[in-house]
């Protein structure tokens, strides 16, 4: 069976959808027992929820399990180019992304054990990491939630060896509510009784105290950023602090201020569930540590070959206003270290808060190209998309793609080597890995 098959077993089962979004465990519940509920055959399994930060988390934790020897498997969630992406089965030397055999023969497993029921795609793909992950050997399996927490379809794992609440702000407020307390309190969901928390750095302090009291309703051993553990940066170095001392460590290959605070909660989670990581371990992860599609620079390839000679190109599918702030912070930090002109190349779906995302860059930015996303049914017009950024406080105008953005500032602009952004939708950051020529791998 090819990828192509795959996408086709895919499709068909989209028709199975249940009408409206019914937030429910009782489809998956289901479906697994009919697959002999493999989710209670899993390796030690870190949890990963909340609204930005999971997929950094994810990826740190990845890097300080394999930097320590051990097997890992990895589930994330959304994929960017293909649907196989969002497995990585272990493997002696670095985890590898499932082959396109592997991955169709799991779908067409899963498709027939649901007999034509109703079901959301994304609890197939959840019931197929399952699958996956307890027929492979691992000593470790990382998996990111997929929407919320409580009646995400990951939330089937009944003793994790740590559930993971990175920093929670406002998003998806229609499935998850319309006040940050609320949107607290569906990740919270994760957590299991008894089994450890780590709560990672939170901007709000509504939304913590709503995770530490659910925590200590739980009776979890808590592990809160701030209080057990820390990072910051001293000449240059990321140290990271917590009950058993200090590491001084290289700074985190993933740029951006924030990724300090990710790095310590990875390492944080890592411990609570029972791995060891020495100094060595935690340099070598903050080294190798990889996340595509997130503050990823692009130096070559068919997109990048279009830009301003010399332009520092940056890939990134963050989308909701915390999203933003972190993304601008850490283009700030480049401004500080090499001055040059930033302009945004920027295209949105309608869920998302725009005008919200682009006020982060009030200030920073010197122009905004808006750009549709054809890959979603959702994507925002380009022409309302830079309405909203004008809204913002920017200047903007829509383009009909990002190669058109790329060559129209190489056509137009007469000053320094640019900095640019390409962002705003993971749909969008996709589309842009595929078409540069440079997928994830």
């Amino acid at each position: 069976m090819t990828t192509l098959a795959a996408d086709r077993e895919i499709e068909a089962l989209m028709a199975l959808h249940p009408k409206g979004f019914d937030l429910s465990l009782d489809r998956i519940t289901r479906l697994l027992e009919r697959l002999g509920n493999p989710q209670d055959l899993l390796p030690p399994v870190i949890h990963i929820a909340g609204t930005n930060g999971k997929g950094s988390c994810a990826a740190f934790s990845r890097a300080l399990l394999e930097a320590a020897g051990h097997l890992v498997h990895v589930h994330t969630s959304p994929h960017l180019v293909n649907w196989a992406e969002r497995y990585r089965l272990a493997a002696e030397g670095g985890g590898k992304l499932v082959d396109d055999e592997t991955f169709a023969e799991a779908i067409a497993r899963v498709a027939k054990a649901n007999e034509g029921q109703k079901i959301t795609v994304f609890e197939i793909l959840t019931a197929v990491t399952f699958i996956l992950f307890s027929e492979h050997p691992a000593e470790a399996a990382i998996i990111e939630v997929g929407l919320g927490g409580r009646f995400d379809a990951t939330n089937v794992v009944a003793r994790p060896a740590v559930s993971v609440i990175m920093p929670v702000s406002m998003d998806h407020e229609a499935y998850l509510g319309d006040r940050v307390e609320l949107i607290a309190a569906e990740k919270a969901g994760i957590m299991k009784r008894g089994c450890p928390v780590v709560i990672g750095a939170q901007e709000s302090d509504t939304a913590l105290q709503v995770l530490i009291e659910t925590a200590e309703r739980l009776e979890c051993p808590t592990f809160v950023y701030g209080q057990d553990f820390l990072a910051f940066e001293e000449n240059g170095r990321m140290v990271y602090q917590d009950e058993d001392g200090l590491m001084d460590l290289p700074p985190p290959r993933l740029p951006g201020r924030h990724q300090f605070a990710n790095a310590a909660a990875a390492i944080a989670a890592v411990k609570a569930a029972g791995f060891e990581i020495s100094h060595r371990a935690a340099e070598k992860a903050m080294t190798n540590v990889a996340w595509p599609g997130r503050m990823q620079k692009l130096a070559q390839g068919r997109l990048v070959d279009l830009a301003p000679k010399g332009a520092d190109i940056w890939l990134d599918g963050g989308h909701n206003p915390g999203a933003g702030v972190v993304v601008a912070e850490a283009l700030a930090e480049q401004e500080e270290k090499n001055p040059r002109p930033l302009f945004l190349i920027s295209g949105m779906i309608n869920t998302k808060d725009q005008s919200g995302y682009f006020r982060a860059f009030k200030g920073l930015a010197r122009h905004v190209y808006t750009v549709p996303v054809s890959m979603s049914e959702a994507g925002v017009p380009n022409d309302e998309l830079a309405i909203r950024a004008t809204e913002a406080g920017l200047t903007a105008e829509p383009v009909s793609s990002v190669a058109s953005a790329l060559m129209l500032l190489r056509d137009t602009w007469d000053g320094p080597a640019p900095r640019i952004l390409i962002g705003g939708s993971l749909y969008l950051a996709g589309a842009v890995l595929a078409e540069n020529g440079t997928p994830p791998t």
